[in-house]
């Protein structure tokens, strides 16, 4: 296979990509656009693959979303298998990817930091939903999780999933900074627990 042939393999594989990216953020055409300052209609057919991709349109991407320019456009492995999370923020909270794919499943570690007073949150987090499904895992601190209805305060070794079409927000409910790790499918795609004990295996779906 050619260089050349290789190249626009990477380039035609683009726009999915950027699809599949933005899906797993949970943003829409309108709030990128606004976001990074390229039209509506540029983002719309560059996910399509009817406008190529440029680094003009591209850094802007790169940056929004808080990944290295060579993961957007699905460079070539150099054979390092390591990974090397680049954090970003997103109001207020620093995000640390843990997944280097773009599809399926993805992987992040979250820190809130208190309330800005220092004094414990006590007002109920704003709520928004959008397609998929999240598992989170608490770390340290103490988590308040609204969702739908039901305020609910989870500690360190605690977990909850959930329909993300289900309305949910997130708040520290302590005095110290929250962490907690999350997997999230834009496609609601569930965590799978297989545990074995004593030679029997038990299978079942988080």
């Amino acid at each position: 296979m050619s260089d050349d042939t290789d190249l626009t393999d990477v380039l035609t594989a683009v726009g999915p990509r950027l699809r599949a990216l933005r899906k797993a953020r949970g943003a829409t055409l309108a709030r990128l656009s606004e976001e990074t300052g390229i039209s509506l209609s540029t983002l719309s057919r560059l996910e399509a693959g009817q406008r190529e991709p440029t680094l003009k349109l591209l850094l802007p991407l790169a940056k929004a979303y808080g990944v290295p320019l060579d993961e957007l456009v699905g460079a070539p492995q150099t054979g390092d298998p390591r990974i090397h999370p680049r954090p970003f923020l997103r109001h207020g909270n620093t995000w640390v990817p843990l997944t280097r794919y773009l599809g399926g499943m993805h992987a992040y570690k979250q820190v809130m930091p208190v309330a800005k007073s220092g004094a414990r949150q006590t007002e109920r987090p704003e709520q928004g939903k959008h397609e998929g499904y999240e598992w989170l895992y608490v770390l340290s601190g103490r988590l308040l999780l609204a969702l739908g209805d039901h305020d609910l305060v989870l500690t360190a070794g605690e977990a909850a999933e959930f329909d993300t079409r289900t309305p949910h927000g997130f708040a520290n409910a302590g005095d110290i900074p929250v962490e907690f790790l999350v997997l999230f499918g834009a496609q609601g795609e569930r965590m799978h627990v297989r545990v074995r004990t004593g030679g029997d295996e038990a299978g079942g779906g988080a």
